[in-house]
């Protein structure tokens, strides 16, 4: 269970660095995209460890 909480810490992270990355490139810039594609690892990989439970 702490691992869950863990990676939840870890998504909400991601999640605002996201947010500042859109705010200062826009949407279509390239590190944009990247820390989306990490944000959405980290989303399935809590995904995947919620389902064991």
């Amino acid at each position: 269970m702490r691992e869950i909480k863990q990676i939840k810490d870890h998504i909400e992270q991601n999640r605002q660095h996201l947010r500042r990355l859109v705010e200062k490139h826009g949407m279509n810039d390239d590190k944009v995209l990247k820390q989306s594609m990490v944000l959405d690892e980290l989303i399935n990989k809590y995904i995947r460890l919620i389902e064991k439970y």
